[in-house]
């Protein structure tokens, strides 16, 4: 939503704080706007994002994944290494097979959320 400016506003003028109503909030701690830009961060590929678009629907092995969007595995596992390191996805091994999901669901809703804004 953009504001338009006025002839009179003056975008250097402060306000007494006294005039607001309601209790004081305050913003985020850094640490915890970091980790959140590095997800949006990692979130913000097109091609990670359909990836993880796969795992909305339940675990897949890493050559599933590679097949299914038709892409070269080396390119998928990287993208899934980012994503693991960002705590995005998880995954175990099952023999030759490495099977990952996503990690919780937050991050299914986070995904949600982008997916139906941008549809919007």
């Amino acid at each position: 939503m953009t504001r338009e400016a006025s002839p009179t506003h003056d975008p250097q003028a402060t306000c007494d704080s006294d005039e607001h109503a309601g209790p004081f909030k305050p913003p985020a701690d850094l640490p915890a706007c970091q980790r959140a830009a590095d997800i949006f961060s990692a979130l913000g590929d097109p091609n990670r994002l359909r990836l993880l678009t796969l795992l909305m629907h339940g675990e897949m092995c890493v050559t599933e994944i590679a097949q299914t969007l038709n892409d070269n595995l080396s390119a998928v596992s990287q993208r899934l290494k980012l994503l693991r390191n960002q705590r995005i996805v998880s995954y175990r091994r099952e023999g030759k097979h490495v099977v990952y999901w996503l990690d919780d669901d937050h991050v299914l809703q986070l995904i949600l959320n982008a997916l139906a804004h941008a549809e919007e």
